[in-house]
């Protein structure tokens, strides 16, 4: 399941958050990241993986 979840964050980075922590505030976070650039918001969904 690890590796779904991070192969789903390189790929669609709010949904490799969304399996990671739901919807909380990590998501919304995502999402604006995702939103901004999108290589911040993979960073961000890989760290959320790999990190907690």
């Amino acid at each position: 399941m690890n590796v779904i979840r991070i192969l789903t964050s390189i790929f669609i980075p709010p949904l490799g958050a969304f399996l990671k922590v739901g919807i909380a505030g990590h998501f919304w976070l995502n999402i604006l990241l995702t939103i901004l650039g999108f290589v911040p918001g993979v960073i961000h969904a890989i760290w959320l993986n790999v990190a907690k």
